[in-house]
């Protein structure tokens, strides 16, 4: 039996190592692969930052999992000490005492293979399969396999045409809210849900992820909210992205029925009065605020902001009146007055603030609504400012 063994950082796995895997495959056909996240590098410790190690096999298991005839061996992660692969190969044999043990390499790591640990071993252990670039370096790689086959080693040339993308790259990406492109979204999704790396979330690829979830009636809105607090932000020194990503997902589950609100407050522990449960038009922004966090690993500065979209309360920093702001002033609300709001927004947050609030108040009484009590607070503080 052949066994494909590929081991690497994963920091994080991204489409370059799954084009490659495959890449091998189709040439080698082995009978099993084994993908092999390293624990603690011998030479060069991870950056800092990096996840731990059940989180990047995890991520490992997302890039590489669908593949056929494949494990993700958690081998390499559980061991102390510095991370060599012949004590890795060592174990393996034990499993697979008498199969060709096939270990992928790059070609720049089969030109520095004379310096690992204890290479001579490995290269009467395995089978070397090497992945070439192309043409342009084939003869020095040629040689150099020459040179290990010399020593009694067997190497395989791989002719492949690489994804370019590193996963140093990639790690600059992330908090730059850049990166899908080279990922699995599946990977990508969960670098955003825990935010490794210090990602944020691409904004198109968030946008996507919750107009999947609105009323198609509501997806207007909510790109107006994000162009809105955006501007907002701009104006007001704040962040402008951030300001975007809150509008983005403001109203994430407003599309919820009264009975999966409840349900979801339960789940979550979120505690609800009973102005609240008599009025299922607050409990988005209780829910959103939370499954912000939850799915898309929001921060809280905009968790807070959706908290507090709906009623408003006293006392609210700049982000949060952004967003209650452009909520109300984004371009596809009509009302007597709204101009005049917009303006104001961009001329004086407070005063905007007060305006917005009384005027929610008379909507909601003109209706015969009550008004929760957070309303009716922040509509006397931001009052009282206003006089």
């Amino acid at each position: 039996m052949r066994v494909l063994l590929y081991g690497g950082g994963f920091n994080p796995p991204h489409l370059g190592h799954l084009a490659a895997l495959e890449r091998a495959r189709e040439l080698l056909r082995p009978d099993l692969t084994l993908v092999i996240p390293d624990g603690e590098p011998p030479h060069k410790p991870f950056p800092k930052g990096s996840p731990g190690s059940d989180e990047r096999l995890h991520l490992s298991e997302l890039n590489f999992g669908d593949l056929s005839q494949t494990e993700i061996s958690d081998l390499a992660l559980r061991r102390d000490g510095p991370c060599y692969m012949i004590d890795t190969v060592t174990l393996l044999r034990r499993r697979f005492p008498a199969d060709e043990l096939v270990l992928l390499v790059g070609s720049d790591m089969l030109f520095s293979f004379g310096t690992w640990y204890r290479s001579a071993e490995l290269l009467r252990e395995c089978t070397l399969a090497a992945l070439c670039r192309g043409q342009g370096e084939m003869d020095a790689i040629a040689a150099q396999a020459r040179t290990l086959e010399a020593r009694g080693g067997k190497v395989i040339l791989l002719d492949h045409d690489p994804v370019e993308i590193s996963s140093s790259r990639l790690r600059a990406m992330l908090p730059e809210r850049m990166g899908t492109a080279y990922l699995k979204d599946a990977v990508y999704r969960e670098i955003i849900r825990l935010r490794l790396y210090g990602a944020k979330p691409d904004l198109s690829w968030l946008r996507d992820q919750v107009v999947a979830m609105l009323d198609p009636k509501r997806i207007p809105h909510v790109l107006g909210c994000e162009d809105s607090a955006r501007s907002l932000a701009l104006r007001w020194d704040l962040d402008p992205e951030e300001a975007a990503e809150a509008g983005i997902l403001h109203d994430m589950t407003k599309r919820w029925s009264f009975e999966e609100h409840l349900a979801y407050c339960e789940k979550m522990g979120i505690e609800l009065d009973e102005g609240e449960k008599k009025n299922p038009q607050l409990l988005h922004a209780r829910t959103g605020a939370v499954a912000a966090q939850e799915l898309f690993g929001a921060p809280e500065e905009i968790c807070d902001a959706i908290r507090w979209h709906t009623t408003g309360k006293p006392i609210m920093s700049s982000f949060e009146k952004i967003l209650y702001l452009a909520d109300m002033i984004e371009p596809n609300r009509s009302f007597p007055g709204v101009e005049e709001l917009r303006s104001l927004a961009f001329e004086d947050l407070n005063l905007a603030m007060c305006h917005a609030l009384e005027r929610s108040v008379k909507s909601l009484r003109k209706r015969n609504m009550e008004v929760y009590k957070d309303t009716l607070d922040a509509c006397s503080w931001y009052r009282a400012y206003g006089k």
